[in-house]
C-alpha cells in the first residue's frame, strides 16, 4: 500500500521543482543516451542523434499532450470542458495528463522528416530510440504515481494504491461508496514493470541476435510487445473512453494495429524464403 507523495520537490521563489517533471527528464536522458550509444554500435554518429532528439522530442510533447486532452481527458478528474475553458491548462504538462500514443505518432513523423532531410538511415534512429523507449516508459510511470493517476478500480490486494479523494474520478468520488479507506489497482505499477521487462528482453535480443536481425527490427519488437501488455491493462483503466456497451477503446484499437503489424512485418522480414534471398 503506497501512501501519497507530495508532486512538488521544492519551491524556489517562482521556480517549482516537481517529481513528475524531474522523472520525465530522467527518463528522456537514460533513453537518449542508449540511443547514442546504439547508433554509434552500428556506425553511425551519436551527434546526429542528439541533434535528432532536439526536433522530436517537442512534437512528440506536444502529440502525446493533444492526445490526451481531446481523447483521454474526458474521463479524468477534469474532463475535456475545464481545458476548453482554461486552454492555458493544455500546456501545463508537469500537471500530468500525456498519453504515449499521441508522443509515438507525432514523434514517429517528426524522426522521418528528419532523417529524409538529413539523408539519415531511418530504420537504424528508429531501432536506437525505441531501444531505450521502454525504460524510459518505465521511469516515466512513477510520476503518474506522484500525481496519484493512472489508478485502476478498487481492489483489496496487499499492493494496492491509496488515492485522495480529490484526484478520483466518479464514480470513485464517492466517499460513502467508497471511502477514503478504498485502495485501488496500481496500475501505473504494472505498465511500469512491464515496459522494464521489456527493456530487459529487446536489449537482450538486441545483442544475442545482432547477426539475425535487420535494420527496424527493434523497432517491430518494441510494437509487439509494449502494445501487448498496454492491450490488457487497458481493461483495468478507470479514466478511458470506452465504446458505448464495450469494454475496450480507441487504445485497444491502436494496440491490435500496432501489434498485427509489427508481426505482420516480422514474420515477412524473417520467414525461410526472405532470408534465404537476404543471404543470396
Amino acid at each position: 500500500m503506497y501512501p501519497p507523495v507530495d508532486p512538488t520537490i521544492i519551491d524556489i521563489g517562482p521556480i517549482t521543482l516537481r517529481w513528475y517533471g524531474l522523472l520525465m527528464a530522467t527518463a528522456v536522458l537514460v533513453a537518449s543516451w542508449i540511443a547514442s550509444r546504439e547508433v554509434e554500435r552500428r556506425g553511425q554518429s551519436s551527434d546526429d542523434l542528439w541533434d535528432l532528439l532536439i526536433w522530436i522530442l517537442i512534437p512528440g510533447f506536444i502529440g502525446a499532450r493533444l492526445y490526451y486532452v481531446f481523447i483521454q481527458s474526458p474521463r479524468s478528474a477534469q474532463g475535456i470542458g475545464h481545458y476548453l475553458a482554461n486552454p492555458i491548462e493544455i500546456l501545463q504538462v508537469w500537471g500530468g495528463g500525456i498519453h504515449i500514443f499521441g508522443g509515438l505518432i507525432f514523434g514517429g513523423i517528426a524522426l522521418w522528416i528528419y532523417c529524409s532531410v538529413r539523408k539519415l538511415p531511418i530504420l537504424v534512429f528508429l531501432d536506437a530510440i525505441t531501444l531505450g523507449l521502454p525504460l524510459a516508459q518505465a521511469i516515466g510511470r512513477w510520476g503518474n504515481f506522484i500525481n496519484q493517476e493512472l489508478y485502476g478500480p478498487p481492489t483489496t490486494l496487499p499492493w494496492g494504491l491509496r488515492i485522495d479523494p480529490q484526484h478520483r474520478i466518479a464514480p470513485y468520488n464517492d466517499l460513502t461508496t467508497y471511502p477514503e479507506s478504498t485502495y485501488f489497482h496500481p496500475l501505473f505499477l504494472y505498465e511500469s514493470l512491464w515496459n522494464f521487462l521489456g527493456f530487459a528482453l529487446i536489449f537482450w535480443i538486441s545483442r544475442r541476435f545482432q547477426a539475425q536481425l535487420r535494420d527496424g527490427d527493434i523497432a517491430l519488437l518494441y510494437l509487439l510487445w509494449y502494445p501487448l501488455g498496454r492491450f490488457f491493462l487497458e481493461f483495468l483503466r478507470t479514466d478511458s473512453w470506452f465504446f458505448p456497451g464495450t469494454p475496450f477503446n480507441v487504445v485497444h484499437v491502436l494496440t491490435a494495429i500496432a501489434i498485427s503489424t509489427a508481426a505482420f512485418f516480422l514474420y515477412r522480414r524473417h520467414r525461410p524464403s526472405a532470408v534465404q534471398e537476404s543471404n543470396g
